[in-house]
């Protein structure tokens, strides 16, 4: 079982945390892998009393490009002030330290809303406030100035052609990764919704920063009531690029009560916003439109794309899975799963699972 040992080397961190942090000649380091999330490692640390959180790629082989945790320290650095965002403590571009790049930052106090809501929320007012702030933080990320920040176009991203560009990237990782899994099983439907996608690319609403995986569980908030945001968190895969593939991506995790089971364990598909508290889809769309002034047209592409993305990344993770280079419980689900999400990107894009 992987465990901080196996990510961290405790001896070179402790000696880089000395040279980049500072601290008392006595201080003492720990490091505990934090067993959430699906995508790069994350690990608790404590140095010197202070509490941190360390953010550094899987080990394994993965798909070019990807867990690049640097980018998401330039962005947080970038949006702090304007967007709730942990405060980057320190960044390490030399393997020979970890074995890869890392990023040090601080330790947000509050919850992730994952698999449940916290007690403290569960009330019809609090319930709505949760959606509103996941709705408002999403356009308050899309209204930042990215120039005025240091995000430029050109150097940061190139937002024209964004969206053709996810259908080709995404298209070209799943083929690399199905050359390895296909041998295991087949995973039905998925070309049919690449192709198209691929034939129905639609004109672009405008270009904004864009998150890359905004969705419920990547955000913490804050200890008390009301909910508030404490910290927009797994910033690695933003750019500059449609504002509406956010919105899509967020609304393919949001389920309504009436959506089919489609045989997950609740680890990877929350269920607990399917109370009739809480937003449907629909309230969420209406209100991202007010809040930003945009339409949400073309909603079959933007929700099918998000789909097609959300089976890449899951087959991406039971690939890790069949390397041996993963041993999270719940990887094994994905072997009859991931068909299950490429039936429902079927749907999405036939209209058979409507807003």
């Amino acid at each position: 079982m992987t465990d901080a040992d196996d990510l961290v080397s405790a001896d070179a961190l402790e000696a880089f945390c000395h040279e980049e942090l500072g601290g008392s000649p006595d201080a003492s380091l720990a490091v505990e892998r934090h067993e959430g999330g699906f995508s790069n490692e994350t690990l608790l640390v404590e140095w010197d009393g202070r509490d941190l959180i360390l953010r550094r790629p899987p080990v394994g082989d993965h798909a070019e490009g990807a867990h690049d945790v640097l980018r998401e320290a330039r962005v947080m650095d970038a949006v702090a002030g304007e967007v709730p965002v942990p405060e980057v403590v320190a960044t390490c571009d030399d393997s020979d330290v970890l074995g890869s790049d890392f990023v040090l930052m601080e330790r947000l106090d509050g919850d992730v809303l994952r698999t449940s809501e916290p007690a403290r929320f569960a009330t019809p007012e609090h319930r709505r406030a949760v959606g509103e702030r996941l709705v408002d933080t999403l356009a308050a990320i899309h209204a930042v100035d990215y120039e005025a920040v240091g995000l430029a176009e050109g150097e940061f991203g190139y937002p024209e052609g964004y969206l053709q560009r996810q259908v080709e990237n995404f298209t070209e990782q799943l083929d690399w990764i199905l050359q390895k899994t296909e041998q295991d099983r087949k995973v039905p439907h998925v070309r049919e919704v690449g192709d198209w996608l691929a034939e129905n690319v639609p004109n672009e609403a405008d270009h904004a920063l864009v998150h890359g995986d905004y969705k419920l569980d990547n955000l913490m908030f804050a200890p008390g009531t009301p909910p508030e945001v404490a910290g927009v968190l797994d910033w690695e895969l933003s750019t500059l690029g449609d504002p509406l593939a956010d919105l899509g991506w967020m609304l393919v995790f949001w389920r309504n009560a009436d959506d089919r089971d489609i045989g997950l364990p609740e680890e990877l598909v929350p269920q607990f916003m399917e109370h009739a508290d809480y937003h449907s889809r629909r309230e969420l769309v209406d209100r991202y439109e007010d809040r930003t002034g945009r339409a949400f047209t073309n909603e079959r592409f933007y929700r099918g794309l998000a789909g097609y993305k959300v089976v890449t990344t899951s087959e991406a993770m039971y690939y890790r899975y069949l390397s041996g280079d993963a041993d999270d419980p719940l990887y094994p689900a994905l072997e009859e799963g991931v068909p299950e999400l490429a039936r429902r990107a079927k749907r999405i894009i036939e209209g058979e699972e409507p807003l």
